[in-house]
């Protein structure tokens, strides 16, 4: 049965800009009803008054690693829209810094912002969307969650183990009406790379040049929801090069490592 866009409450975390407020912006033109969050209040409130019918969306700050705001963001959530139909889990940071270098503090930073904030507003969310008889769970991964590369040994861990807690899920849930897709961005047009941790714990505040010349946001939440409407389960949205060494990976790991190594990858 096809997908009626107009008839969905989306919930999107990281929404005060990038690849969030794309999809956010994205959806609301095709008729959704949004809950946007993020820590930013502002950055929320300019985003939403890009949205299609903005009056029709509601904005919930709060930090998603804080169980406490998860658990109170989620209530309100409840309150606000009445039913949430698919939560798209799109907070977290990206890493810049070698694994020699990346302090465990730093490591654990990123796996509570990328890994367990995420499996946590999830689990809230879960019991009313299998009481009210079905709903989508949608998990940002990332190419480098398939793909070990230099400089995100602590991202790459973390958005691999989204990955494969989405497949428990899909697998656990699926008789009661619970749909799980896991995207899989390359690089894509945004400040990920300058809000990326270095091994300290700082931001880096660079513009990657590979992020600079990815796709763009508004092309990457097109084929998102192309695909989220098809009910696609695994979705690579990334350029020509991230995609053949995704496909090399399944083919022959050995080689898509010597290939790394041998290349500059930051």
């Amino acid at each position: 049965m096809k997908t009626n866009i107009k008839d969905l409450t989306i919930w999107i975390t990281g929404a005060s800009s990038g690849i969030g407020a794309a999809l956010a912006i994205a959806f609301a033109k095709r008729g959704a009803t949004i809950i946007l969050s993020g820590r930013d209040e502002a950055k929320l409130v300019a985003v939403k008054n890009r949205c299609k019918n903005s009056k029709d969306h509601f904005i919930i700050p709060f930090d998603i690693t804080d169980a406490k705001q998860a658990k109170d963001a989620y209530k309100t959530a409840k309150a606000q829209a009445g039913k949430i139909d698919w939560l798209i889990n799109n907070a977290g940071i990206s890493q810049r810094s070698l694994i020699m270098e990346t302090t465990e503090e730093v490591e654990r930073q990123i796996m509570e912002i990328d890994y367990f904030a995420q499996t946590r507003l999830t689990r809230l969310v879960l019991p009313d969307m299998i009481a009210q008889g079905g709903g989508k769970i949608v998990m940002v991964s990332s190419v480098a969650g398939l793909l070990g590369t230099q400089y995100r040994g602590a991202y790459g861990a973390a958005k691999a183990a989204l990955h494969m807690w989405a497949n428990s899920l899909r697998a656990e849930l699926y008789e009661q009406g619970i749909e799980v897709a896991t995207i899989f961005p390359g690089f894509i047009q945004t400040s990920i790379s300058i809000n990326a941790l270095t091994g300290d714990g700082s931001a880096q505040g660079t513009m990657d040049e590979a992020t600079n010349k990815g796709l763009t946001t508004a092309t990457f939440a097109k084929q998102v929801i192309k695909a989220l409407i098809k009910g696609e389960e695994y979705i690579i949205v990334a350029g020509n090069k991230e995609k053949l060494a995704t496909t090399v990976n399944r083919l022959s790991p050995p080689k898509l490592y010597k290939l790394i190594r041998e290349s500059k990858v930051k």
